[in-house]
């Protein structure tokens, strides 16, 4: 996918969108599914490098989505520095579009 560039960072988030679409109207998505998007996407510094450089946008829904997912009770992530990682992905890119 990383090879796509921006489009591939654009059907990383959308799948994210996919799997909390499907978390949310059917229940049935185990927590550990989420670990694993958060674990590839956002946790790998290589993943969140090319996301960063390539589509931040990307960068910004995928973390805002899974922040949303842990909010409303679809995932509790395994970890405690999860939350604090979301949250910073999250701002940072807030304050990164004031700045611009």
């Amino acid at each position: 996918v990383m090879r796509h560039g921006y489009k591939g960072a654009f059907e990383m988030a959308a799948t994210v969108d996919y799997l909390f679409g499907f978390a949310a109207s059917a229940r049935c998505v185990p927590s550990h599914h989420f670990d694993a998007v958060f674990d590839a996407y956002l946790d790998d510094a290589e993943v969140r490098e090319f996301l960063e450089e390539v589509n931040p946008d990307a960068l910004h829904d995928i973390a805002a989505r899974l922040a949303e997912a842990q909010k409303r009770g679809l995932w509790t992530p395994r970890r405690n520095s999860t939350t604090t990682i979301l949250e910073s992905l999250i701002t940072g890119s807030q304050a990164e579009e004031k700045v611009a």
